[in-house]
């Protein structure tokens, strides 16, 4: 967005937008930027029951994926005028699993107008935490966060805003309406069964998040406010989430037999049909890990969304941070990084100039990581930093950026063919020579003073012209680039070396 005479928006005006694709409903959150506060500016939320549109196939059915893009249309409309750098959507655990996720996202994101992130379980989990700190008071006290979505809970302990625990498991009020109450009935049996089913998937977690381990709880999901509202419009509790009210609430749940005989005060038409699965899963989150009261939060994870949009921004970037701590964690040698990184970008701006700020990120974090495999083995290394790569838990990063910052480590070097798929998309193309290049310019380890040298897309491919003289006093170099030559013709791309 920008102001007057094209200068960009001070970020005291500036209006920030997350949209949270949930398993249970879509929210749409629209901050205002106040110094370094966000300010609700609007807000809109769907029901969509994403997680009860996935088929017995694991694969959502043509009808949930029209609900959605119909969802989202609407949501544009609120949308438009924005910059895509001040929008962020992400997709949680539906989206994780659904195996046919990019059919989805094709459609869904022609329909916001912006590119949809699908994030791990523990990013959900960390910009959860993130949005709850921001929206209650200060502490020094260690916090625990439950947040019950469609498909998975989030339980996060931490202090301040820093999470120093954090799960996602895959359990939620519309995955366990669905397995434990499908036909509509509520019995004590059904409700026993779905409440251990529960506490089996989250027994791990006792570990981490049991009383000793915080002071305070809070909840800050659908689930969590609904009860709180129906506990406080009954008169079981001031609003506050007790064993006690929370026992009545089950007890009125399983006498009314089914679901759609659910009627209590405060609770909103819908939440009906989850109720019963949400109530179990809180009921087996406060039995297992010992809370005994909760207080119902703000925020969660669209609101973690929008101030990690603002820390991007202010050039406080998570992911940079995260990128720094692979590096200190498997030993990687930052100077040779660094070489390659400069290379390597100056060499995708003089192919693409105008490529987009993200996409070159994306390139300067594949650079500082490509020897990230030696921790494990100098052979292969550059598979085994891919791997590491694509499935940690890299704070701050979405898995579709995980993955293709994985496919620039992967094609660093060696045979082409098995980055093939990034080979057809002109950004990743440019990124992969660009990458590969530096690695072989910086071989030696050492600092290189390189001679002017032009690259350039030709029809066929690229062209690179390099100084004859310096080639014939750096014969491996050459020799290198000669090599590398072949590879692109292998894939029917031309890389044509020119002496200068």
């Amino acid at each position: 967005m920008g102001g007057p005479h094209g200068q960009p928006v001070p970020f005291a005006s500036m209006l920030l937008a997350a949209v949270d694709l949930g398993s249970n409903s879509f929210r749409l959150e629209i901050g205002r930027v106040e110094g370094s506060h966000i300010e609700r500016h609007g807000y809109w939320k769907e029901t969509v029951r994403l997680a009860a549109g996935l088929d017995e196939h694991g694969r959502l059915t043509k009808k949930a994926i029209e609900t959605a893009r119909e969802t989202l249309a609407r949501m544009n409309e609120r949308l438009r005028g924005f910059g895509g750098e001040q929008v962020r959507a992400v997709g949680t655990q539906t989206l994780r699993v659904a195996l046919n996720v990019n059919e989805f996202l094709l459609e869904a994101q022609h329909a916001l107008g912006y590119p949809i992130e699908v994030i791990s379980g523990r990013e959900e989990a960390r910009l959860v935490f993130e949005g709850c700190m921001h929206t209650l008071p200060p502490s020094n006290e260690r916090r625990l966060v439950v947040d019950i979505g469609g498909a998975s809970t989030e339980l996060i302990v931490g202090r301040g805003f820093a999470a120093d625990s954090a799960e996602s498991f895959k359990v939620g009020c519309v995955s366990t309406t669905l397995r434990f109450f499908r036909d509509g009935s509520i019995d004590r049996n059904s409700f026993k069964r779905a409440q251990v089913a529960v506490s089996a998937e989250i027994e791990e977690a006792v570990e981490a998040f049991s009383r000793a381990h915080w002071d305070e709880a809070y909840g800050s999901s659908g689930t969590v406010g609904a009860v709180a509202d129906i506990l406080r419009a009954e008169g079981w509790s001031d609003g506050t989430i007790t064993s006690e009210g929370l026992l009545k609430l089950k007890q009125a749940i399983i006498a009314s037999g089914e679901i759609k005989r659910l009627r209590f005060a405060g609770m909103k038409p819908d939440r009906q049909e989850v109720l019963a699965g949400g109530t179990a899963v809180l009921c087996a989150i406060f039995d297992t890990l010992g809370i005994t009261a909760m207080r119902p939060a703000r925020g969660a994870l669209r609101v973690g969304v929008l101030y990690d949009l603002l820390g991007r921004r202010e050039q406080r970037d998570i992911r940079d941070a995260t990128v720094e701590r692979l590096q200190v964690r498997f030993g990687v040698d930052k100077a040779q990084a660094a070489r390659v990184a400069k290379i390597s970008l100056h060499a995708a701006q003089s192919l693409e100039p105008a490529m987009p700020e993200t996409v070159m990120k994306r390139l300067a974090w594949a650079a500082a990581l490509h020897e990230l495999g030696f921790a494990i083995s100098h052979n292969d290394y550059h598979k085994h930093g891919a791997y590491l790569v694509q499935h940690g838990d890299l704070a701050g990063f979405s898995t579709s950026d995980q993955e293709r910052i994985a496919t620039l480590i992967l094609g660093q070097r060696g045979n082409l063919k098995k980055v093939a798929a990034a080979l057809d998309d002109s950004d990743r193309r440019v990124k992969l020579l660009a990458l590969r290049l530096a690695v072989i310019f910086c071989h030696a380890r050492r600092a290189v003073t390189l001679p002017q040298w032009w690259l350039k897309t030709t029809r066929s491919g690229f062209e690179l012209a390099i100084d004859s003289d310096w080639l014939t006093g750096h014969p491996l170099t050459e020799h290198l680039l000669s090599e590398e030559s072949a590879q692109w013709e292998r894939v029917g791309i031309k890389l044509t070396i020119e002496r200068s």
